[in-house]
């Protein structure tokens, strides 16, 4: 265990951005599952709305520091591939 003040003072730092980055990260997961069930049911209009929700969220995520911006960049790219690969060719 830490015993200087400031050794003490950065651990209770750690401790909160832990939490809050597990907030963040929990969150963009969710949203990023909704997407794929949305794929994985063939609902394109569902995946589409998800998709729009999704996005923003990963890229908070990437601006709060909680991932790399390449990961959400990597994320969206990805997920918007997906969604528009559902489509049928015409």
């Amino acid at each position: 265990m830490a015993n200087h003040k400031s050794a003490l003072k950065r651990v209770r730092q750690n401790t909160v951005r832990r939490l809050r980055n597990r907030i963040n990260k929990s969150v963009m997961r969710t949203a990023v599952r909704q997407v794929e069930e949305a794929i994985v049911s063939g609902s394109e209009d569902k995946a589409r709305e998800e998709l729009l929700k999704a996005v923003p969220i990963i890229q908070r995520t990437a601006v709060k520091g909680t991932i790399h911006k390449n990961t959400a960049s990597r994320k969206v790219s990805r997920l918007t591939k997906r969604v528009n690969g559902m489509q049928p060719l015409a």
